[in-house]
């Protein structure tokens, strides 16, 4: 018998070599926020998820607690939208508001907030569009950094811990850290969308933000899943602006460029397992074509095993309640 198959002999010989470990400690759950009042429904497309407004929000973050998730990431749905995404630096909108709620009720809870336009803007892009010619290619990066600028001074002005900037327009980093770095929140630290790709998996999550474009895609500005050595020089960029976190999204069909960040940075690796992702675990679980349990270990195992330090995922609290066993 050879010494690998000795290592393997028994659960607990196994438990000793074992190489990568998934912890709470290494996730964050999504939280979508939604203006008005009485509102908790589930997502269609994503089974188990819901979205809230403050008034009923209550309730999940005990449980969130209770599960001992280290961090949220915020997402708001407006009332209102407009071509410029005006509610985003609001310093009473909704995720303003959802901010000082949270930590008021769970000041120990780490917030991110989400730093993007798409559920904000009437045109479900993530920018400033010319209005003279309205299409995803006449996306104006630097009238939009502006207000990525603004919305990122008045979520630290609420409350937030750290900022997540998502839109993928050139120069967002150095824009966010200079705009904080001015105002007094040098000490709140980034976390760079740094490799999004124009990926199919989103779709439930434009269902969850009522965030699809109007018209158009976003591969002007998001990456071509073709593309390896684009996503190292992008997450390059981010370092060098600033970034203290660099995130890869999606992460399943992505775990080589998890790898390739991790090989090449001293920082540490997040991963955002989407909503399409999510959602295909869970709706061939229901079918009782896959053991959902445990497809949702093994994915999220493979993105710790490609090197990522942080994981996204609308599964925490279930994987939580898993790792509690």
């Amino acid at each position: 018998m050879n010494r690998t198959r000795r290592l393997r002999k028994s659960k607990n010989i196994r438990r000793l070599v074992r190489e990568n470990h998934l912890t709470i400690d290494d996730l964050i759950y999504p939280l979508f926020i939604e203006e008005g009042e009485n509102i908790e429904n589930e997502i269609v497309s994503m089974p188990g998820i819901k979205r809230f407004s403050l008034d009923r929000i209550s309730s999940e973050l005990d449980e969130i607690i209770a599960l001992n998730i280290p961090a949220v990431l915020l997402f708001g749905i407006p009332t209102l939208k407009d071509e410029v995404g005006s509610e985003t630096w609001n310093d009473n909108g909704i995720i303003q508001r959802a901010i000082r709620f949270i930590k008021e009720k769970t000041p120990d809870l780490y917030v991110i907030t989400d730093v993007c336009f798409c559920e904000y803007t009437s045109h479900g892009h993530c920018g400033i569009i010319h209005s003279n010619s309205p299409s995803p290619d006449n996306v104006d990066n630097d009238a939009t950094l502006i207000n990525i600028a603004k919305q990122s001074v008045s979520h630290a002005k609420a409350g937030a811990d750290m900022i997540a900037p998502s839109g993928m327009m050139d120069g967002t980093v150095l824009t966010v850290r200079e705009a904080l770095d001015h105002t007094g929140f040098s000490d709140i630290p980034i976390m760079a969308y740094s490799v999004k790709y124009a990926s199919a998996y989103y779709g439930p999550f434009r269902d969850a933000a009522d965030s699809a474009p109007s018209f158009g895609d976003r591969k002007t500005y998001q990456m071509d899943p073709s593309n390896r050595d684009e996503a190292l020089r992008k997450a390059t960029f981010d370092d060098q602006e600033g970034a203290d976190i660099l995130m890869v999204k999606p992460a399943l069909s992505y775990l080589d460029i998890i790898r390739d960040l991790k090989n090449t940075f001293d920082r540490p690796i997040a991963c955002y397992n989407v909503s399409g992702e999510y959602a295909m675990i869970r709706a061939a679980s229901e079918k009782g074509w896959i053991d959902g349990e445990n497809v949702m270990m093994e994915s999220l195992l493979s993105m710790k095993r490609a090197g990522a330090d942080i994981i996204i995922t609308y599964f925490a609290k279930e994987v939580a309640k898993v790792l509690a066993r």
